[in-house]
């Protein structure tokens, strides 16, 4: 029975560890303009601007930038938004950069999602629950199930990142990053943010 618990144990930490390993956010590019003094946004008002054509995706979005803003001693000011009923595109700088200005910020901050979908399930069942070994069996045990038979479908974001200034309407720096898909569509934008604000944060720009 004790090895029966301990192959029981060692499967689930194998399927776990297969479902933590799908779930990766990476930074794939990122730049800043070489004359850039460090700093530039230090207790600065910034202008956050989400681009998604869901609207529930741009106010997480737009409300999780708010927060790192905040959280580096910036003031967050919310970006304009699409006409009432219009679909939700993304608004040329031009657009931005006046509503920043009578904001009184020093910068806009844009994150523009995209999306891809992508089939996951291989038509392959992984169970831990029942299981016979040496003539044993174990039955309920750890209690993990996990099936993967199928096809199914989630979405994968992709964060592109950019900082304009409003004085001049120059890039000061720009990022991408990228997500695995998952079903937890909340928790994706919030580690790509985290991401690109780490990225933002190692070029000085708060």
């Amino acid at each position: 029975m004790a090895a029966n618990r301990k192959l029981h144990m060692l499967l689930a930490a194998m399927v776990l560890a297969g479902i933590a390993g799908c779930a990766s956010t990476r930074l794939d590019a990122q730049w800043s303009d070489p004359q850039l003094a460090p700093n530039p946004l230090r207790g600065a008002r910034v202008m956050v601007v989400c681009e998604a054509y869901d609207l529930a995706i741009k106010r997480i979005c737009q409300d999780q930038m708010a927060a790192e803003v905040v959280a580096r001693g910036g003031t967050a000011v919310a970006g304009p938004d699409a006409a009432a009923g219009a679909p939700v595109r993304p608004l040329n700088n031009d657009q931005y950069l006046g509503a920043a200005r009578d904001a009184g910020a020093k910068a806009v901050l844009t994150h523009s999602i995209t999306t891809a979908d992508v089939s996951t399930g291989s038509g392959v069942s992984i169970g831990l629950g029942a299981f016979g070994i040496g003539g044993g069996s174990v039955r309920g045990g750890a209690g993990v199930s996990v099936p993967v038979g199928g096809q199914q479908t989630n979405t994968g974001y992709a964060m592109n990142s950019r900082v304009t200034e409003v004085a001049s309407g120059k890039l000061l720096w720009t990022a991408k990053a990228s997500a695995s898909p998952s079903s937890d569509v909340s928790a994706q934008l919030g580690e790509l943010t985290k991401a690109v604000f780490g990225a933002a944060d190692k070029a000085q720009l708060f």
